[in-house]
C-alpha cells in the first residue's frame, strides 16, 4: 500500500474478498476452522485460470489493453503460489504416480488425475499434466 501500486493493491484485495467469502461458506458448513491451505491453493490457481481464459477473450477481441491488465494480475496471484512444476517436472511427477497407483491404460486417466491434483495442488498446471497424462496411459 506504501508503495501506491494501485494494480496490486485492488488484486490483493479481490484475493482477501474471495477469501474471506469461502470461509465464511466453510464455517458455515461447520468446518471450525475454516479453509485448509490446500483449498487457499486451489483458489489462487482458480483465479489465475480464470485470468488466463479472459486473456484468450480479450485478445480475440481485440483489447490488448485488457488482456495487459489481466496478465498484471496473473503475475501477482502468482506470487502467492508455489513454483509451479516446468515440463519436466510434470512428466516425472505423471511417471511416479502411474507406476504408484499401477495405472495401465487411458480407462485409468481420472484415478491418476485425480491423484495428481491431491498431491501436486497449485503446484501444476492440470491441463497440460493430463495432455502427458494421456500421452503417457495411451501409449
Amino acid at each position: 500500500m506504501k508503495s501506491k501500486d494501485k494494480r496490486k493493491i485492488a488484486t490483493l484485495r479481490l484475493i482477501l474478498a474471495t477469501l474471506q467469502d469461502r470461509d465464511i461458506a466453510a464455517r458455515e458448513k461447520g468446518s471450525e476452522d475454516g479453509i485448509t491451505d490446500d483449498e487457499i491453493l486451489k483458489m489462487l490457481t482458480t483465479m489465475v485460470r480464470q485470468r488466463r481464459d479472459s486473456i484468450a477473450a480479450y485478445e480475440q477481441g481485440g483489447r490488448v489493453d485488457l488482456a495487459t491488465s489481466e496478465q498484471e494480475e496473473i503475475d501477482i496471484i502468482s506470487a502467492y503460489l508455489p513454483k509451479q512444476f516446468d515440463e519436466k517436472e510434470i512428466r516425472q511427477a505423471v511417471e511416479e504416480t502411474i507406476s504408484l497407483i499401477g495405472a495401465e491404460g487411458l480407462k485409468d486417466m481420472g484415478k491418476t488425475m485425480g491423484v495428481l491434483k491431491e498431491k501436486y495442488a497449485g503446484k501444476m498446471d492440470f491441463s497440460k499434466a493430463s495432455a502427458v497424462v494421456k500421452a503417457a496411459l495411451g501409449a
